[in-house]
């Protein structure tokens, strides 16, 4: 409890003029993004309400551009949302923390004495003896700050995949988290950067259920990383037709047709960018008239932004979610379908190509294409 007698939530939307009643509307609408039934919005209510203190975090930043640090202090769509961020502690954050110097590292070290605290980790971590602090390494002050967590959070594709940093030649050694921390759960939220919404979703689930949710084989979690963009994306009907932008600004490029000719990695990509945009909603990239680049993708620096891709190159996922909850926290089985279908992904991309071959749309290059499919 705080020190007036009400609970921290309490606090929190007396403090934002926000009523329970629209609380428990947010979390349901939570509930919905966490690919759970609306009926675990009042539980996700519950549970947050019953908060007596704050959740400790620990963010260390080594190889990285500070874009996903931004982008957590944009992670709220309403002021709703930032009841749930009213509920962790961030103790030690380069960026954002008022400390420098010595006492900064006094707060992380402190946190780390007393435990059961949260590691946030943004940036790939040179193995190279680059990007030393207080005279450690950044390896160094990974492993020794997750010694006493509950459980990490690599945050972007830089900390989850070794990002920009890692690409070829990688002179620095970069590595991802899970190359290097093996004795903590680790959940992985890529992205260059990391969609806000889906660090206060992570927040509201682990405040929830006092556990990581569901991950894909790559450590992320399948609510976020669950589907291809290519099945939500509204230009899929324009790629089924084979209508694709082949320049930029020709006609298809103003009618919105499909952007895989321009370069778009959606038929390969895992995300829900389609579902809950960017930039509290307002549009996203593939919305923007720009190709998908595959940012929470492994080595998508690698790949070459404006390259094709195969579609068939990413096979439907082989894990689905469980029909039967285990201890009622696994993912439903019917409300995880609304991110979208993933079986007959790369069937539908050889065809739509097929479709584009047969209306003669043969221009420049269009020859490879159609090998490739």
């Amino acid at each position: 409890m705080s020190s007036n007698g009400k609970s921290l939530v309490a606090k929190s939307l007396a403090e934002r003029g926000i009523t329970r009643r629209d609380f428990l509307k947010f979390c349901t609408v939570l509930a919905g993004a966490l690919a759970l039934p609306s009926r675990y919005g009042v539980r996700i209510a519950e549970a947050l309400e019953s908060k007596k203190e704050k959740l400790p975090v620990i963010w260390l930043e080594f190889q990285d551009c500070a874009g996903c640090s931004e982008s957590f202090t944009r992670s709220y769509r309403t002021s709703a949302a930032q009841v749930v961020l009213d509920l962790i502690s961030l103790n030690y954050h380069e960026t954002l923390m008022a400390a420098a110097g010595t006492h900064a590292e006094q707060a992380r070290e402190e946190t780390i004495k007393k435990g059961g605290y949260l590691v946030v980790v943004e940036g790939a971590i040179p193995t190279q003896n680059y990007c030393v602090i207080g005279g450690k390494t950044a390896e160094q002050i990974l492993l020794e700050t997750v010694k006493n967590a509950v459980a990490v959070v690599a945050v972007g594709s830089c900390s989850s995949f070794g990002g920009l940093p890692k690409a070829h030649p990688n002179p620095t050694g970069a590595r991802a988290v899970t190359d290097i921390v093996k004795d903590k759960p680790v959940l992985n939220l890529p992205g260059c950067p990391v969609n806000g919404e889906n660090i206060t979703a992570t927040l509201a689930y682990y405040l929830t259920f006092g556990e990581l949710p569901a991950m894909d084989d790559l450590h992320r979690p399948l609510f976020a990383y669950g589907a291809l963009i290519h099945d939500n994306c509204p230009r899929r009907a324009h790629f089924d037709r084979g209508e694709f932008v082949r320049e930029w600004g020709d006609e298809g490029h103003r009618k919105g047709w499909c952007l895989y000719h321009m370069g778009c990695k959606g038929p390969i990509t895992h995300a829900n960018c389609p579902l809950i945009l960017w930039n509290d909603g307002t549009s996203w990239p593939i919305g923007s008239g720009h190709p998908c680049i595959g940012c929470v993708e492994p080595d998508f620096w690698d790949r070459g932004i404006y390259n094709r891709v195969k579609p068939q190159e990413e096979a439907p996922p082989a894990y689905y979610p469980p029909t039967i909850a285990k201890n009622e926290k696994q993912i439903n089985g019917t409300s995880y379908a609304v991110t979208g279908a993933v079986v007959g992904a790369a069937v539908g991309a050889a065809g739509a190509l097929a479709v584009a071959k047969g209306k003669g749309k043969k221009e420049e290059g269009d020859e490879k294409s159609s090998d490739e499919s």
